[in-house]
């Protein structure tokens, strides 16, 4: 044999030998594989386990003796105990024919603790953190915990608050987690800039965000504190301000918030894009839809041409025309505002598009978050249910009534497809919030029946028991044994419907000028009807009983019809009123532009004593004079008149009374009809019909920070009073008073303050002065 032929004699021999044993190492292998993927055993061990029963165990993975397994039912085996959350680790191997389950449970949270914190009570921390007394205890989510403190310290205004976490083993597979908290020093807001404005001020701009430069009581408005989410709001809330004032091409260029560490101050600046102001051009409606009468459809529009170009305008003016085409048998019926931009002269054309829509119906509506809220609170606000047509326009109301509602700080409303390609399913996303008041204020007033010293306590709920409905309960006292008391709900949906009913009852007593006492008990009957957006309806049923008691028993000091009164004391007054509101102000709380009007009358003579209808008119209407300078006009006028139907007439207490509502610079019942005593003391007794009018310019206060809410005011008034039955009464005449003057206006924490300095220009020798007034103020 050749040398070669013994070398490939060889190599085919370790060739062989190397296949034969790649080939018993292949076998083995692929045995071993198949063990592994299907096994089977005949009993299960679990060990480690100390509070959680062996059998529990077991029924949590799919695996059984005496039938086969595989690798992935192991994992599926350790994925379902994992998602257990009692164990910490989770092992599960085959040791001949059993399945071994090793386990290491979690320790019991035995208490949460907090330590450090004061300006964030326990219990609300406690509501902040899911680890509770009892849970399983998770490293992860004690972290997860402490973030959310940190949350909690950032929604308060603490950005740097250091929460740290750890546990204390009390053993027996039992711990204490502790949150031990540094709270820092309160973080402030010290500027709020805005670069790129030219039409609106600074001031003005800032008074429509909701966040405000930090001032010496913001502490209880809690207006100055940071976060991303109010800078967000703040930012929609820029554009819906220019969008509805003619800025079609406004936008926010960028937000940010710097912060100073060494005054732990942000300063925020907006910066922003006006764009051009228009106005509407040609204003049109066209539809596809075939017997749609879209000249009828003009009569719905708010938007006209030549006025200012308005967004909110334009919502209105869809939903107008969505809700008369789907009254009119076109459920699926769709409009589309188109908008035609013209750069030369800054107008905006507008064509509503009315066309037939995809057709899909409302399968369900999911409400999600609501844990106080009863389901149907929310669903009421809806105009559409489940298997309605889907609306658009109908939904984006429903979102905009329950943010009115004030029970929720975020209202999301989404839609997820439904079991059918038709079908769509609305999730309503709430976040609630806290609806409970508890108030107890002091304060004082130079006018009106009881004017001095005052302290009123209340405790109310706007959201009782979670069924949308408000309930009050007042208590106040004041000089010269004046005391108070009340209590009034009010069920928003009576029956079913969008009607609002409720009752007040009272007990009110005071001392008019140490001369006689009042007492007044009733209560008022009510309900109230929202007719548009804007105007709405009232009546109400009401029943006081009235008591006066003269102070002194020398009748010389006061005069007939004092003594008339106090004589047939007490009376009994039952009378039915309505009310008629239209209201469209643009913001109650610090006016700039709209009208408020109201008409009422009352009648009274369903029994009782008393026998007259009163009538009251009241008009008050804002304008914007400088925009940059954030002035506003003011023009009021307002009425009454009282007619008896009783041949006695009308009674003294019943008589319209001067007042600063009516004009400044006199006191109260200081002005018209009035009566002598035998002594000679002058009475004022009230008249029959009174008139009044106003003009006032308000200003923003210079140096003054604006989140103070503090303005300035000059008016002038003038007003007649008029009319008795009283035949040896004086001033009688329908003379007119006059008065200008100053104000100082605060829209303060505990409520609208006003102090008014005014002087009198025309007045008749009897009428009293009171040039300087303070007291609580209403807008309208």
């Amino acid at each position: 044999m050749t040398a070669n032929s013994k070398f490939f004699g060889a190599a085919s021999a370790v060739a062989m030998s190397v296949a034969m044993l790649a080939s018993g190492t292949a076998a083995i292998s692929f045995a071993t594989v198949s063990v592994a993927q299907a096994a089977v055993v005949n009993r299960i061990d679990v060990r480690g386990n100390k509070r959680v029963d062996a059998a529990t165990i077991r029924g949590a993975i799919n695996i059984k003796p005496g039938k086969s397994f595989t690798n992935a039912d192991i994992d599926a085996a350790v994925k379902s105990l994992f998602n257990m959350g009692l164990f910490s680790d989770v092992r599960i191997r085959q040791a001949g024919g059993a399945l071994i389950v090793n386990v290491t449970e979690f320790s019991v949270v035995n208490n949460v603790l907090f330590q450090g914190n004061k300006k964030i009570k326990d219990a609300d921390l406690a509501r902040a953190v899911e680890l509770k007394s009892r849970s399983p205890f998770d490293p992860a989510q004690m972290e997860s915990d402490r973030q959310a403190i940190v949350e909690a310290y950032r929604h308060v205004g603490r950005n740097d608050a250091v929460v740290n976490a750890r546990t204390i083993d009390l053993g027996q597979g039992r711990v204490n987690v502790v949150y031990e908290i540094t709270e820092g020093g309160r973080t402030k807001i010290a500027n709020i800039d805005f670069v790129g404005n030219e039409a609106f001020g600074g001031r003005r701009l800032r008074d429509v965000i909701s966040t405000k430069r930090t001032n010496p009581l913001s502490w209880l408005t809690r207006g100055d504190i940071y976060s991303e989410d109010r800078l967000q709001a703040d930012e929609e809330a820029l554009r819906r301000f220019y969008y509805n004032r003619g800025y079609a091409d406004f936008r926010v260029v960028s937000s940010n918030a710097t912060l100073d560490p060494a005054t732990n101050a942000y300063t925020i600046t907006f910066t922003v894009d006006e764009g051009q102001r228009y106005t509407f051009g040609d204003v049109q409606v066209e539809s596809s839809i075939p017997g749609v009468d879209t000249q009828a459809l003009d009569g719905m529009l708010k938007t006209r041409p030549g006025k200012v170009y308005s967004a909110r305008d334009v919502e209105q003016s869809v939903e107008a025309v969505t809700e008369r085409v789907a009254g009119s048998g076109y459920a699926f019926a769709k409009v589309e505002p188109r908008g035609d931009r013209n750069f030369e002269n800054h107008t905006i054309s507008v064509v509503y598009n009315v066309e037939e829509g995809p057709r899909a119906y409302v399968q369900r509506i999911e409400i999600r978050g609501n844990d106080k809220t009863r389901d149907y609170v929310i669903r009421r606000e809806f105009d559409l249910s489940e298997g309605d047509a889907f609306n658009q326009v109908m939904i984006t109301r429903a979102k905009r009534r329950l943010e009115a509602l004030d029970f929720f700080q975020t209202v999301n409303i989404s839609t997820a497809q439904g079991s059918e390609p038709d079908q769509v399913v609305l999730i309503v996303d709430v976040v609630e919030k806290p609806t409970g008041e508890f108030s107890i204020g002091a304060g004082y007033t130079s006018g009106g029946e009881t004017p001095g010293a005052s302290v009123e306590g209340s405790v109310a709920e706007r959201n009782f028991l979670g069924r949308g409905q408000f309930i009050r309960l007042s208590a106040g006292a004041g000089q010269d044994s004046a005391r108070n008391y009340g209590f009034s709900f009010t069920e928003p949906y009576f029956l079913g419907q969008r009607i609002s009913a409720g009752f007040d009852v009272f007990r009110k007593s005071y001392r008019v000028k140490d001369q006689y006492d009042v007492e007044q008990t009733g209560g008022t009957i009510r309900f109230g009807l929202p007719i548009t957006d804007n105007f709405g309806a009232s009546i109400g049923y009401n029943l006081v009983q009235e008591k006066y008691k003269l102070k002194s028993s020398d009748m010389n000091i006061y005069a007939p019809a004092l003594i008339e009164a106090a004589e047939f004391s007490p009376w009994l007054r039952s009378s039915i009123s309505y009310a008629l509101t239209y209201n469209n102000i643009d913001n109650v709380n610090n006016p700039h532009d709209g009208l408020f009007v109201r008409f009422g009358q009352e009648f009274a003579g369903l029994g009782g004593d008393a026998k007259f209808m009163k009538t009251t008119a009241t008009a008050s209407y804002y304008k914007t004079l400088l925009q940059e300078a954030d002035v506003v006009g003011l023009l009021r006028a307002g009425g009454g008149y009282i007619h008896s139907f009783s041949d006695d007439g009308t009674r003294i207490f019943d008589m319209f009374k001067g007042n600063t509502d009516m004009i400044r610079g006199f006191k109260y019942n200081g002005i018209g009809p009035w009566q002598k005593a035998n002594n000679g003391d002058m009475y004022w007794i009230g008249g029959t019909t009174y008139f009044n009018a106003s003009a006032e310019v308000q200003f923003p206060m210079p140096v003054i920070p604006e989140s103070l809410g503090i303005r300035g005011a000059l008016f002038a008034d003038a007003a007649t009073l008029y009319g008795t039955k009283y035949d040896d009464a004086h001033g009688t005449g329908s003379a007119w008073r006059a008065s200008a003057g100053v104000s100082l206006m605060w829209a303060s924490p505990f409520g609208p303050l006003r102090f008014d300095y005014a002087v009198p220009l025309k007045k008749e020798d009897s009428d009293k002065v009171q040039n300087f007034n303070f007291g609580m103020s209403s807008k309208f």
